[in-house]
């Protein structure tokens, strides 16, 4: 087994040993509750958009894995929960696919097991245009993320040390491809400073994926054999933190909100937050090591319960969750107040 792919196995094995389900940043967001929401239950219509492409649900299946045997089998698994709820999914990152053809098949199972779906492919900022362009076919991608991840690269021992291009390869990859690029973040959360370089050079959509769901700085330091990074353990933003940043440049580009979402609470108030679609990796995983008939069944119960809190919330459609009163608390608050971001503007909406 080559190194790579016995890295991929690590990755899922020990993010499943990491994984924990308790405190999360999002218990800082609260909805106001106003006693009569003058609508029906029926009216609620959860479908969104992310550029030309739609999405019937708010929520979908964010970049995991991918690269080996093991991991191809588990991607199996995540790409038939998608068919049967009708969720995208986004593949984990195809660089190992590029490098090794052998492990290409654990890619493109997504692909054959959902056909009709919405897939998006993934591949690191270190790559350029010809490299997209190979990872889009590889599984009739309809969309690409590129992922940034600086932080766990510093702190994984085979890890990439050089960072100059990547804005520039982004660049060429937003001029080159025919299908949307998201660029993403993997759990560390973005600032505004970061928003407004990815628009300056043609980013429209962006997943701020911030911290508190699987921590490959904390992975990454677990497979380090000597000359631990304790340190960066803790690094990055929480994702209503970066949600909050994203809203200060959101101009116009789209965010994603992804990053220790776990319930459908944290779904709503990602969207409530200025978000126009929600990312789930680790909750998912956790999921189908167990049982894949567990995770569709989780799929509808948070879309019953996402209906029904949009009712509450006298929101008809998604965008209309951007209207409600939003209510920040805690170490939440407290960053938002040193980064000079108005609060009131979320907890007073509704009379405007």
């Amino acid at each position: 087994m080559s190194k790579q792919i016995n890295r991929k196995n690590e990755h899922v094995s020990l993010s499943e040993n990491f994984y924990k389900d308790g405190d999360s940043a999002f218990k800082d967001v609260h909805f106001m509750h106003h006693s009569f929401p003058q609508m029906d239950v029926t009216e609620v219509d959860l479908s969104t958009h992310l550029g030309p492409l739609s999405f019937s649900l708010p929520f979908f299946i964010n970049a995991m894995t991918g690269g080996s045997d093991w991991t191809g089998k588990l991607n199996q698994k995540l790409a038939i929960v998608a068919h049967e709820t009708g969720l995208a999914i986004a593949t984990g990152s195809i660089s190992a696919g590029l490098k090794n053809p052998e492990v290409e098949a654990s890619y493109k199972i997504v692909r054959k097991e959902n056909p009709n779906g919405l897939v998006f492919a993934n591949l690191g900022a270190g790559h350029g245009a010809e490299n997209a362009k190979k990872a889009i076919d590889l599984v009739a991608a309809d969309a690409l993320q590129i992922h940034v991840n600086a932080p766990q690269e510093l702190v994984m021992p085979e890890g990439d040390r050089e960072f100059s291009n990547w804005l520039e390869n982004i660049q060429e990859i937003v001029e080159t491809i025919d299908v949307p690029l998201i660029v993403k973040e993997v759990g560390f959360g973005m600032s505004r400073e970061t928003i407004q370089r990815l628009q300056k050079i043609g980013v429209k959509y962006i997943d701020i994926s911030g911290k508190g769901g699987t921590n490959f700085a904390q992975i990454e330091n677990f497979r380090r054999p000597e000359l631990k990074l304790d340190g960066l353990e803790s690094w990055g933003q929480t994702t209503p933190v970066s949600l909050l940043e994203a809203m200060e440049v959101q101009n116009n580009s789209q965010i994603i909100s992804s990053g220790g979402i776990r319930t459908a609470q944290d779904i709503v108030k990602s969207l409530a937050l200025g978000a126009s679609l929600v990312g789930i990796s680790s909750q998912f995983m956790h999921m189908i090591l167990k049982d894949v008939d567990l995770a569709i069944e989780q799929v509808e119960q948070w879309k019953m319960e996402i209906e029904r809190s949009m009712t509450l919330l006298s929101a008809k459609t998604v965008a209309d969750l951007q209207n409600t009163d939003v209510i920040i608390t805690g170490k939440t608050a407290e960053w938002a107040t040193l980064r000079d971001i108005d609060l009131k503007q979320y907890a007073q909406r509704s009379s405007k």
